[in-house]
């Protein structure tokens, strides 16, 4: 995997391992397999920063405390997490947990709502936690149509309606998801809103900075 993104083009990533109740990993695993493996790609020489950062369940980021829930955030940055948007059901707890983050200095990155039968009949409906302050991350599959015709509806749409903030590859094997990014950045057919989407909007959020303006659609 890691050898196909170095080809693809990328030069950073970031782990996000599962931190749910059937994925129970805490931070010092994370962070041990994170150690492990870049030790690996520097003895063969593969040029490829990683960076911290877990993908949380909504049940499982309410019981973590602020420390554990640091360790975890997105590229390490102490910030963002990334939480998983559930695959099916609408979250009603979502606003309720954003609240009590942003008291412990918390903002949240949406993984894969385009995945989720209510974001695709109504695609608008994301807008209550864009407005409150939430990222959305797409899945690259899901651009360029890997995962079906839903999925890379959804996206656009969110796209359309400026609800979309960053592209991931969300691989999980190097049969489950390829990991590229350059397809679904291709996709967009707008090099600079790729460019947005893949290079900008995650640098801000490694480094904590604040989000580069959105290029206006041609």
């Amino acid at each position: 995997m890691a050898r196909s993104a170095m080809a693809d083009g990328i030069r950073t990533l970031a782990a996000t391992p599962h931190v749910r109740d059937d994925y129970p990993t805490t931070a010092d695993e994370m962070d041990g397999a994170l150690d492990a493996l870049q030790e690996a790609l520097s003895d063969e020489s593969i040029e490829l920063a990683l960076l911290p950062g877990g993908e949380l369940a909504l049940e499982r980021i309410a019981r973590l405390e602020a420390d554990e829930l640091r360790r975890f955030s997105l590229g390490g940055n102490g910030f963002w997490l990334l939480l998983e948007f559930p695959y099916s059901g609408w979250p009603l707890g979502l606003s309720r947990v954003a609240e009590r983050l942003a008291g412990s200095d918390f903002g949240i990155v949406l993984a894969h709502p385009e995945r989720n039968p209510d974001v695709q009949a109504l695609p608008d409906r994301l807008q209550e936690f864009v407005h409150g302050g939430m990222l959305v991350q797409l899945t690259a599959a899901s651009v360029d149509g890997r995962l079906g015709k839903r999925p890379r509806e959804t996206s656009f749409a969110l796209l359309d309606l400026g609800l979309a903030h960053l592209l991931a590859s969300d691989a999980h094997a190097p049969s489950i998801r390829e990991i590229g990014l350059s397809a679904a950045a291709r996709a967009i057919g707008d090099a600079r809103l790729a460019r947005w989407l893949t290079e900008d909007v995650p640098a801000a959020i490694v480094s904590r900075s604040p989000l580069p303006e959105r290029p206006a659609r041609p």
